[in-house]
């Protein structure tokens, strides 16, 4: 029994390892809206959005003007035109992280597919499109969820963000973006090992307890 729960222990220790730090503010829940509908908010804001910094020309910072993916707010990537958002947070170096996020569309305005760049600090960026076809505000968003992966680089920390690739003021809305590091194989081996393990030990105690009951009897 000793060496089942130190294979568990090895496996719970492992992910923690790997936690993604200091990420903050994933559903843009957290932040100051000076309108209920939405704020337009300009390009190298620090303060507006907890934890992320606006870039480009602004982003409309969304509360009750559509109906958000997670909780109550959300992020236009145009405002009065291209725009995007960022946030620096702890990594480990070489580790792989997963970064899931789910997009929508402003229907009020060209074009109809929306474009947006996500890249993280050292690793090669990827263009995202979402289809607003047959979709319409406030509560037919038609909300889709996305990944983008990236290796952590030197320096502890990544730089992980969000550009729209659209003209105009009618951009990509994007919510409820987390990120997780990725187990590696050895990881996930490790895992199967110890619940394998702890199976095993149930599936003996049970038999012996089958068998001793049938003695008594």
């Amino acid at each position: 029994m000793r060496s089942i729960f130190a294979a568990v222990a090895a496996v719970a220790l492992v992910p923690a390892s790997a936690s993604a730090g200091t990420f903050v503010n994933g559903s843009f829940d957290d932040g100051t809206l000076t309108n209920s509908s939405f704020t337009t908010v300009a390009g190298g804001n620090s303060t507006a959005i907890n934890g992320w910094v606006v870039t480009g020309n602004s982003v409309d910072y969304i509360g009750s003007y559509w109906t958000a993916q997670q909780g109550s707010r959300s992020i236009d990537l145009n405002g009065n035109g291209p725009g995007g958002i960022q946030q620096t947070f702890d990594t480990v170096v070489g580790q792989l992280y997963n970064v899931s996020f789910w997009l929508a569309g402003n229907t009020a305005g060209q074009p109809t597919v929306k474009l947006v760049e996500v890249g993280a600090t050292g690793a090669e960026s990827s263009i995202f499109t979402f289809d607003t076809t047959g979709l319409s505000l406030p509560n037919n968003m038609g909300w889709k969820n996305y990944n983008y992966q990236f290796t952590a680089g030197p320096g502890g920390s990544t730089t992980l963000f969000f550009a729209s690739s659209n003209p105009g003021s009618f951009g990509a809305a994007l919510d409820n973006v987390s990120v997780s590091a990725v187990p590696e194989p050895a990881t996930w081996a490790m895992m199967m090992l110890g619940i394998g393990l702890i199976g095993g030990a149930m599936r003996r105690r049970s038999a012996a307890q089958s068998a001793t009951r049938l003695i008594k009897a």
